[in-house]
């Protein structure tokens, strides 16, 4: 029977397929032969290596990208055991790995995370990727192989991977000997602090006005770098896991009142009114004290030195946060504010904004990056809210039971 412009065949179901007016004849299914044929080219140039196994695993094609990878002729692998091409120590794995895929012949991808290695002709072994693809023919059942070279990438990322290492033994050995180096680091400061204030207390004697403001510099500096130390040193702890946390029933009220009580006259100062409020529900908290103390004069302490008129407030509340029963410490101020495009850096270390038209703003930038460090080992979180030129809140969101 004649059939005008026929179809290709259809290799799923052994069929031509049929346009109108046509009539469906059975056809055999192709051979191996008959595939590779209509694919040599792209088989023959493809640029991962082509091995096709029968169902005995048994080499029935190969193409030259096979014979550069494993360093074969072709002849010397069509008719022989696909495992020539692994590692001997492989072998036993690899046989069952072909009876489990014969049950289950299916498409594999590239990699898949799997650790495979193939085996050159003079036995030196590389890592590579296999994908699987069966194939159905009137001859049987095969297998075709796409295998890559993947040497240079693996050695890549173990260098990677040996460079993070060494990053992260240099960073270690950094926060330990910043951590161990608290007391040597601490004690001149302290002793230059507390001589400068003899001195301005004119205990030794009396001081002109020049010698008095020259000293009054001293200590500001003095006290400055000591508070520069005292962060990178938390910092060091936190970073190398040495700071200790103490979690216990804490006066949330009390510790709010004594950050308040120690600001009091900083405030004053500038002519700002500083103002807490408690909710009653907000008495105690399981908490470490240290910590929570630190994050809130550090927040109080920026409200106050980034507003110029009007207030500072503390409030807390009670609050539920995925289910669970919180307290709510803001820090709210009537300040510079931060504009939209920095709020999302402004917890990263040495981070510093430009205020210059609104005059100098002294800081290390550590200060904020330091209580997030220490909201996360509160267990809670710290965020912002603020409208430049306006003022800015700062939250802590603390679980009430650790």
């Amino acid at each position: 029977m004649l059939i005008r412009d026929p179809m290709p065949f259809d290799l799923r179901s052994g069929f031509r397929n049929a346009g109108p007016n046509f009539t469906i004849v059975s056809q055999p299914k192709p051979t191996l032969h008959d595939i590779v044929i209509g694919q040599a080219s792209l088989v023959e140039h493809a640029p991962d290596a082509i091995v096709i196994i029968d169902e005995s695993g048994v080499i029935r094609l190969v193409n030259a990208q096979t014979e550069r990878l494993f360093g074969y002729y072709r002849e010397e692998l069509i008719g022989r055991p696909v495992e020539i091409l692994i590692p001997t120590r492989l072998h036993r794995r690899h046989v069952e790995d072909r009876r489990r895929y014969a049950a289950d012949p299916r498409v594999r991808p590239m990699g898949v995370g799997l650790e495979l290695f193939g085996t050159r002709k003079d036995g030196r072994e590389f890592p590579v990727e296999i994908s699987l693809s069966p194939i159905v023919t009137g001859e049987g059942k095969f297998v075709a192989s796409a295998i890559r070279d993947v040497t240079e990438r693996k050695a890549f990322e173990q260098r990677l991977r040996d460079l993070n290492a060494e990053l992260e033994d240099a960073s270690r050995a950094k926060d330990q000997f910043l951590a161990s180096m608290s007391h040597e680091l601490r004690t001149p400061l302290n002793a230059i602090i507390g001589f400068t204030g003899t001195l301005l207390m004119k205990l030794p004697g009396p001081l002109n006005d020049e010698q008095e403001r020259q000293l009054g510099i001293v200590a500001w500096s003095a006290r400055h770098l000591l508070s520069l130390i005292n962060d990178i040193l938390d910092l060091a702890k936190i970073h190398s896991g040495k700071r200790e946390m103490v979690f216990e029933t804490v006066p949330v009220a009390q510790v709010v009142s004594d950050v308040a009580a120690s600001h009091a006259a900083l405030a004053a100062d500038k002519g700002l009114e500083l103002t807490t409020q408690v909710a009653e529900d907000c008495e105690f908290a399981t908490t470490d004290r240290r910590s929570l103390r630190q994050i809130l004069l550090n927040l109080t302490n920026n409200a106050i030195k980034y507003t110029q008129k009007g207030s500072v407030r503390i409030d807390v509340h009670s609050a539920r946060r995925n289910g669970r029963s919180a307290i709510v410490l803001r820090v709210s101020d009537t300040g510079v504010g931060i504009k939209p495009e920095d709020q999302a850096r402004l917890f990263g270390a040495f981070e510093q904004f430009d205020f210059s038209h609104l005059g100098q703003f002294d800081g290390s930038g550590l200060g904020l990056h330091l209580c997030r460090n220490l909201a996360e080992l509160l267990g809670a979180e710290l965020s912002v809210t603020s409208k430049y030129g306006e003022g800015s809140a700062f939250t802590l969101t603390l679980p009430r039971e650790r």
